[in-house]
């Protein structure tokens, strides 16, 4: 007997999620969750775009957990999973606006309002201490 597709890949990403989860992201994986989450929110908030992708594996996602060693930081940090949670990151998508879909991203909030956004074109051939630096130069000025 074989394994659906689907739960083939929930085995494959679970420790790519649990990589952000295991540092205290809270993970959206529903239109409903988003809304609730995104719609009650004060404060300042990182969202990170998880992906499967290497830059997500090697840059992304240690960068986001770095970067919450720094003094000033987030109220709050989730994360939506690109390609595998998809109306939920649709849904996040609508509030990141002014900015095309990419993942991974990342995205930190002001209340609901975006005020600083990084695309995988500045995450891609980056070192994680040159994200993590434009993370934390991003929180000592908006958190």
């Amino acid at each position: 007997m074989s394994m659906s597709y689907e739960e083939y890949m929930r085995q494959v990403v679970q420790p790519m999620r649990a990589e952000l989860t295991n540092a205290g992201f809270n993970e959206l994986t529903t239109v409903e969750e988003v809304e609730n989450f995104l719609e009650t929110v004060e404060g300042t908030t990182l969202v990170v775009i998880n992906s499967v992708c290497g830059c997500a594996a090697g840059l992304a996602r240690p960068a986001a957990v770095v970067s919450q060693n720094n003094e000033k930081k987030p109220d709050h940090i989730v994360t939506v999973f690109a390609g595998q949670d998809r109306d939920a990151t649709a849904k996040m998508r609508e509030y990141i606006k002014g900015y095309e879909p990419s993942s991974p991203s990342m995205a930190l909030f002001k209340g609901k309002e975006i005020v600083h956004f990084i695309p995988r074109e500045q995450i891609e051939d980056q070192s994680v201490e040159s994200i993590v630096a434009n993370l934390t130069g991003a929180f000592n000025t908006h958190c």
